[in-house]
């Protein structure tokens, strides 16, 4: 098999891991896999470098940027390699821009345009491990770009798409995707297989397992993605597409929440064309990020306008809306950050009716107020007082069967 390997800061973040790290693909390797292994850089490491830079320039430039975070990759693929090297495994290091992962010009969030993966073939085929920096490619004019958050889970599948590969593994400190955080429900279940589309709205509806974009990655070019534990072995959480999991699909995969909600509120509205962009143009402008919308037509025949935004943009976006709300004559506005987003996931609510009207009853039934609802095919989400978020979670996770078996 072709293996394209994942390691992230906490996995390489000391000389003892590393040297794990070094143990795991080294076992890879000798029952006779070919490994291609991408690094992040040492936990801490990023952040301390940006601090660095911050110290230096008010508004660090970004591409000096973009020179300066990349070198915490090469430290840990020099390392690394090193390692492998001395247990007579042998391995090369390369940067993106050795590698040559063409990117976009755009310091800091660089797109991969193409990866040219002629050196990463011609040592797999020598029986050499290869070890690839995360995170960074290179433009068309030489110069170093990194690829944004969650940027070295990007360079993984951009690399196994390219290479076209059995399998990308991402090693994080968890075991795998699981129905939901076990930290509020201890009986939570590790999920053998989920669907990409599946684990794309789970990443953007709060579950952190997975950066979105290498999600999205995976899905396009069709590359089967694992999550697995750095620090204990297991099967771990295979990302497949909907094809591969017809036959086991199951109702609901998960259960994702977020408390990072604010809700905000136009009273009022004079009802006539246009007033919906004269509402939501400046905050879009502003580059705030608007999650579930809601209109309604009151009695008196004017709209109130409901949406949700992250609570660090709750103020901003306040002080927006008391300005559009005079200018538009609407009676005023109200905002509530002490809100809290709860949403099922899964591919079979396609096939299956119902699963929206249990939720609002398993809710209910916990006394539990639905001040917003927002749906896709394969999601039903509702905002409810943060307070009640811990409750709602383990009584939906319940309703619908997604705890662990009993030993």
């Amino acid at each position: 098999m072709l293996i394209v390997q994942k390691y992230g800061g906490t996995s390489v973040g000391s000389i003892e891991r590393i040297k794990a790290v070094a143990e795991k693909v080294a076992a890879f390797r000798s029952r006779g896999d070919q490994v291609v292994v991408v690094l992040s850089a040492m936990s801490g490491v990023t952040n301390n470098l940006t601090a660095m830079a911050y110290e230096l320039q008010k508004q660090p430039s970004p591409r000096e940027m973009d020179m300066l975070l990349s070198t915490g990759e090469q430290t840990t693929i020099a390392l690394l390699s090193m390692a492998l090297q001395e247990m007579a495994c042998p391995a090369r290091s390369y940067t993106g821009a050795q590698v040559r992962i063409l990117t976009d010009n755009t310091h800091m969030k660089a797109r991969i345009k193409e990866i040219d993966s002629e050196k990463i073939r011609h040592d797999l085929d020598q029986g050499t491990v290869v070890v690839v920096a995360g995170f960074q490619g290179v433009d068309e004019n030489g110069e170093i770009t990194t690829l944004g958050r969650g940027g070295s889970d990007t360079t993984a599948v951009a690399l196994a798409a390219a290479l076209k590969a059995d399998e990308c593994q991402i090693y994080t400190d968890v075991d795998g995707v699981y129905t939901t955080d076990p930290r509020v429900v201890e009986n939570a279940r590790r999920l053998d297989k989920i669907t990409f589309e599946e684990m794309l709205e789970m990443a953007s509806l709060g579950a952190k397992v997975l950066q979105i974009r290498s999600v999205e990655f995976a899905g396009k070019y069709n590359v089967p993605l694992r999550v697995l534990s750095s620090f204990e072995d297991g099967p771990g959480t295979l990302i497949v597409s909907e094809e591969e999991l017809m036959m086991e699909m199951p109702l609901i995969s998960g259960i994702a929440f977020t408390r990072d909600e604010a809700k905000l509120s136009v009273i009022g509205v004079p009802d006539v064309p246009g007033m919906a962009f004269k509402v939501f143009g400046p905050i879009s402008d502003a580059n705030i990020e608007v999650d579930v919308i809601v209109q309604n037509i009151g009695a008196d025949q004017t709209n109130d306008i409901t949406f949700t935004v992250q609570k660090k943009d709750a103020e901003a976006a306040a002080k927006i809306l008391e300005k559009t709300a005079n200018d538009m004559g609407a009676k005023g506005i109200r905002v509530d950050d002490k809100v809290a987003k709860v949403s099922l996931v899964g591919v079979g609510m396609r096939s299956h009716a119902g699963i929206a009207s249990r939720m609002f009853e398993t809710l209910s039934k916990e006394a539990i107020n639905i001040q917003l609802i927002t749906t896709s095919e394969i999601k039903v989400s509702v905002v409810i007082e943060e307070k009640f978020l811990e409750l709602a979670v383990r009584a939906l996770h319940v309703a619908f069967e997604l705890e662990k078996p009993p030993a």
